[in-house]
């Protein structure tokens, strides 16, 4: 049970408040300064402050911007090379294999194991602000489980620090090699949440075979489903359509997300307002990863249609890209560029895509009112950033952040405690 008081912060900007924590939630809300935490009547939160957080303590939020703590739903753990010495990304890009290829040939030479690597990346991300993610681990006839096994092993070393859903993926195709379901089917034995798949025209030429599995693995095993969708234009419309297809016949209302979906930007308004209202129907979630180079995803337009989305950073300067510096800020900022928001309105929104939309995305029953965020009920995870306002903070990407999970202060200026 953690309790504890954040006092004077700014949620979203605004006034000054205190906010009280009973059990990981908030309890109550009030103006700063209205109780003194010395005179706290309950002995609860004695007046103490900084990175030596005590249960029933209080958190000097020295009139830093308050936001809900960020939420990475598109991360690939198990191949990041963050903290590793700079590897140049020498990969002749002719197609998605040719990607997985330079992955193979390459990842077993890296100077850490995959639990060191995806451990390391996933407590840098938290102490930049980050306590909820949901990370893919690579299944398929070359690696067997043993990726699997290391983001299993990172979750458990930050289980108090974040929350962390496990995607069993093949990345190579569910189909293009022997005995790939089998090994998806023992994953799902071994605590993973989702089931994974990956764009089953494109790479496994068999989008009906493909969906079944992926489908029938899912409601066999109670898991959730998250398929990672390349396909452009009328290609990956036709496959999003097959998603819907069965979300609609098997009532798996707000437990498909898709992922990338690149093909939104390029079909047709009309087209796109009419998959994004089967979306919103049948509560099937997107995540974006705000890519430079494949059609920006019309985050506003997602948004005003209902449709639950998050962001998420992707791969970390691993063997696909040396791009990633596990800050969920700056993938905000990226976001808001790529979509070119400029009112500060709009970029709050793609600030709130990297927090809540993600919180949302991992769990299609999380509601969260209009102080987005601070209401009282609401999860106690927040990431306090000095600065002005929201659309600046997106700017400047400051640090001096404390991290709060569960009411407990777990990273302290870039630091993890």
């Amino acid at each position: 049970m953690n309790d504890a008081l954040i006092a004077n912060v700014r949620p979203w900007g605004g006034e000054p408040v205190d906010v009280t924590v009973r059990a990981g939630t908030i309890a109550q809300v009030e103006p700063a300064g209205a109780e003194a935490p010395g005179k706290d009547p309950t002995g609860l939160f004695p007046a103490s402050a900084g990175s030596g957080q005590a249960p029933g303590s209080t958190v000097d939020g020295a009139g830093r911007l308050a936001f809900p703590a960020f939420s990475d739903v598109h991360v690939h753990l198990d191949s990041t090379r963050v903290g590793l010495p700079f590897r140049p990304n020498d990969v002749v890009r002719k197609s998605l294999w040719s990607f997985i290829q330079n992955d193979r040939d390459h990842w077993r030479e890296a100077e850490a194991s995959v639990s060191e690597r995806a451990s390391l990346t996933l407590g840098r991300a938290v102490a930049h602000g980050m306590t909820r993610a949901r990370s893919y681990a690579q299944i398929d006839a070359d690696c067997g489980l043993e990726r699997l096994e290391g983001v299993l092993a990172a979750r458990e070393e930050h289980r108090d620090r974040a929350q962390v859903e496990v995607v069993a993926f093949p990345q190579a195709g569910l189909l293009l090699e022997p005995g790939v379901p089998a090994l998806i089917e023992e994953g799902l034995r071994s605590g993973v949440d989702l089931v994974g798949g990956i764009d089953p025209c494109a790479l496994d030429a068999d989008p009906r075979q493909h969906l079944d599995t992926v489908f029938d693995m899912a409601e066999r095993h109670g898991a959730r489903i998250d398929i990672h969708l390349h396909e452009p234009g009328e290609l990956g419309l036709f496959s999003a359509r097959q998603v819907i297809k069965r979300v609609r016949a098997l009532d798996l209302r707000g437990r498909v997300t898709l992922a990338h979906s690149f093909f939104l930007a390029g079909i047709t308004e009309s087209q796109r307002a009419d998959v994004l209202a089967d979306m919103a129907e049948l509560d099937i979630a997107l995540t974006t990863v705000a890519p430079g180079d494949r059609g920006v995803l019309p985050m506003l337009e997602i948004m005003d249609a209902g449709v639950r989305l998050g962001l998420g950073q992707d791969g970390q300067r691993d063997y696909w890209s040396p791009y990633g510096s596990t800050d969920m800020l700056d993938r905000t900022w990226q976001l808001a560029f790529t979509n070119n928001l400029r009112r500060d309105e709009d970029i709050e929104r793609a600030f709130e895509t990297a927090t809540l939309g993600g919180a949302r995305v991992m769990d299609a029953s999380a509601s969260f009112g209009p102080a987005r965020g601070f209401d009282v009920g609401d999860p106690a995870d927040f990431v306090l950033v000095p600065g002005e306002l929201p659309a600046q903070v997106v700017m400047d990407r400051p640090g001096g952040r404390t991290v709060v999970h569960g009411g407990r202060v777990v990273a302290e200026d870039g630091t993890l405690l």
